[in-house]
């Protein structure tokens, strides 16, 4: 090896500074359930611009949308789009109170600016599938404020009441059918006073919202105009590929930057604490040049990772379970005529976005602009004003579709690592992740086991719950999540400790397992895995009670009139209690997440080779009042095939401190030919919006696990399923 480390990093104090201020800011990044207590996030709203002044033949009356003569209305959307519909769904909530005519709508991606702050996170940021409902009633008053101000400025002209007028599709409409479009009214709308709490229109007055609605933004995706992130491009841009540090707290020992260098294309090679990075004309060269470099590591602390002391550390964690996340009524080891018994385990997993994480990222002087698919476009302005070192009302953030999101483009780390490579370059670079260097050293949905004790009485109802879980904490790995006193991390427990049967008597403690990789969010969070936990043992005490999975679960939901609802329509809609076609067998699973019941059943079969095949899904979810309903079918479709995917499929296992897998040939994800047939059927509910991005992920692999059981006996416990455990002798 040609270069050391230690010679690699050496360079001017202000460099070292950078390098450090990036490595920690990695570490205390803001996550969005816990913005208000984390200083960074105040960042964005001190001195950031405002957007772009509209023109002064515009309607602007607040920052959510334009008007212009022609009668056209853009809607800026502060929500990032990664596939869930809110540049369709913020427009739809504006225009429905707005009046406007829909054909004449259009969506831009909004600026970094505090007027477009999730409410529920008090910063700009996209996640825990709460764009509709945190901004249900805001938006909405966007749009009613700019109606009545142009309903204002029409009886003004026409010297009548403004209760005598009345408004429709872009137009305001006076006695004896007199009509004046929006457009033909901005000017003087706009001298008109902002209503503070302007009026709301009754559900039963919709006629955008609950409707079927064609995306604003599928045209550009089906032609190829849609910029994702990797579409970024600034002329004289160099690509950056990193090796990147193969487990958390990894180190390079020694490189060859010599051979990097030697590649045709490559400019430079950069040390930052994640890893070494590739700068080249392109991104073959980079990689080339990555490949080149032949990194020898120090794994540090974790050199000897494995299956085996993941196992171990879970163990302890059982052991450990003495947090308690839940504690009702009084346990008796005398109580029950019959006892349950079982455990079960989810292993690490990548969020395996299918747009490769990137990030184009240009400082110059004393300002940063990025261009990136980011969950956290606000608390990026602080981030990176630290990491450049420049104040946050100089950074700006050009948000980018992202390509896949899963809670992974929350994290700082890809634009961290850009920005320091810019300003040490004195270059824009846009960096782009291989997929193995983030598969392989990424952020993991935790590890979980779960050990389950159940009494039944006489007639198989439980009388009581004991379960000790053992997981890594998110909360702890963010940096500034504090455990607190209690010491459970609610993500661990969230739809254990929560779940919606009734049983008298129960105690649910946490015990923290820190095996060594870093955990981060995933779709559904602890919700993905504990719904698994929870509906698979609650199938047990039915078989055990020798009663319907249905009726059961039917029993004990006496105080979740919701889950019960979504339980019986999914149940009813596939044909629940007839006979499924031959060889098929049917498993049902409810889940509540993000403020959303979903129920699914699933259909399916397994061969005498053990392999299983998932025929059909029948989805029911009440999400409250909905604003779209093809998106909400569309997000438990894809849900269906995330969730599957997990099942399935999924997997991050370690060995000698590394990870095993590097992209889809070892990290499989459900094929097209591989699909179910998905009928999603959405309850017409008066309840506030709930979110739709996540919870259609946690009810499909203990639906399939249950389907699994109906048709070979044996009761999988583990996830992704064992196929040779299914294997016909």
């Amino acid at each position: 090896m040609s270069n050391t480390v230690e010679r690699a990093t050496i360079g001017s104090p202000t460099r070292r500074g950078l390098l450090k201020t990036g490595a920690a800011l990695t570490l205390s990044f803001t996550l969005p359930l816990a913005a208000g207590r984390f200083a960074m996030a105040q960042g964005q709203s001190q001195g950031q611009a405002a957007p772009d002044a509209p023109a002064s033949n515009t309607f602007a009356p607040n920052a959510w949308l334009r008007i212009t003569p022609d009668n056209r209305v853009t809607v800026l959307c502060g929500s990032a789009e990664m596939g869930q519909g809110v540049l369709t769904a913020i427009p739809m909530m504006l225009a429905e109170e707005l009046d406007a005519d829909w054909s004449l709508v259009s969506v831009e991606q909004a600026p970094v600016d505090q007027a477009y702050n999730n409410p529920m996170f008090g910063m700009q940021a996209t996640g825990g599938s709460t764009t509709v409902r945190a901004h249900w009633t805001p938006v909405r008053q966007a749009g009613a404020a700019a109606r009545q101000m142009l309903v204002a400025a029409a009886a003004q002209q026409w010297k009548v009441p403004a209760e005598s007028l009345r408004t429709e599709r872009g137009h305001v409409i006076g006695p004896a059918g007199k009509k004046a479009s929006y457009g033909s009214l901005v000017a003087s709308a706009a001298t008109m006073p902002v209503p503070d709490k302007p009026a709301l229109k009754d559900r039963k007055d919709f006629r955008i919202m609950g409707k079927p609605t064609k995306r604003l933004d599928s045209a550009a995706k089906i032609n190829g105009t849609a910029k994702f992130g990797i579409d970024a491009h600034v002329d004289g841009m160099l690509i950056a590929v990193m090796a990147r540090a193969p487990i958390a707290g990894a180190k390079p020992k020694a490189f060859d930057e010599t051979k990097a260098k030697a590649v045709p294309g490559v400019r430079k090679v950069i040390t930052l604490p994640s890893g070494v990075a590739v700068l080249a004309d392109g991104y073959w060269a980079a990689r080339q040049g990555r490949e080149a470099l032949a990194v020898e590591w120090d794994l540090g602390p974790h050199a000897d990772l494995s299956q085996e002391k993941i196992s171990a550390a879970l163990d302890q964690g059982l052991k450990d379970a003495k947090a308690m996340a839940r504690e009702d009524g009084t346990l008796s080891a005398e109580a029950g005529a019959t006892r349950v018994n079982a455990q079960y385990e989810v292993p690490y997993l990548a969020h395996a976005c299918m747009e490769p994480l990137n990030c184009l990222a240009w400082v110059e002087g004393d300002s940063v602009t990025i261009w990136a698919g980011t969950q956290s476009q606000g608390p990026a302005q602080g981030i990176l004003g630290q990491v450049a070192q420049v104040t946050p009302a100089k950074v700006k953030v050009n948000t980018l579709l992202l390509g896949g999101g899963f809670g992974r483009r929350f994290a700082p780390d890809f634009t961290i690592d850009a920005t320091l490579l810019s300003k040490i370059s004195g270059s824009p670079v846009k960096l782009i992740y291989a997929r193995e260097d983030d598969m392989g050293a990424g952020f993991y949905r935790p590890t979980s086991r779960v050990r389950f004790e159940a009494a039944l009485d006489a007639q198989g109802r439980p009388l009581q719950l004991k379960a000790d879980v053992a997981s890594p904490s998110i909360m702890a790995a963010s940096g500034f999540m504090k455990l607190p006193d209690t010491g459970v991390d609610s993500m661990a427990v969230e739809g254990l400790a929560d779940h919606p049967y009734s049983i008298p008597n129960q105690r649910i403690a946490y015990g923290r397992a820190e095996p060594g990789p870093q955990v981060w969010f995933w779709r559904s969070v602890g919700h993905s895995q504990n719904a698994f936990f929870v509906e698979s043992f609650i199938d047990e005490l039915a078989h055990a009670a020798k009663a319907d999975p249905l009726k059961y679960r039917i029993a004990l939901l006496d105080k979740q009139p919701r889950a019960k609802g979504v339980l019986e329509l999914a149940a009813a809609k596939a044909g629940w209690g007839t006979p499924a076609p031959k060889g098929h067998f049917r498993g049902l699973a409810v889940a509540e997440s993000f403020g959303t019941f979903v129920a699914e059943v699933a259909e399916v079969s397994v061969g005498d080779d053990g392999s299983i095949r998932v025929h059909k899904v029948t989805a029911a979810v009440d999400c409250g009042q909905t604003v779209n309903p093809q998106t909400i079918a569309r997000q438990i479709e894809g849900a269906v095939v995330y969730g599957l995917s997990a099942a399935l499929y999924g997997r991050i296992t370690f060995k000698d401190g590394k990870v095993e897998q590097s992209n889809f040939h070892d990290y499989p994800v459900l094929r097209m030919n591989e699909m179910p047939k998905v009928a999603v059927h959405i309850v017409n509910s008066l309840e506030a919006p709930g979110g739709i991005g996540e919870p259609g992920t946690p009810p499909i692999a203990p639906a399939v696990a249950n389907a699994i059981f109906a048709a070979t006996g044996k009761r999988l416990r583990q996830l992704p399923f064992d196929s040779d455990a299914l294997k016909k002798a």
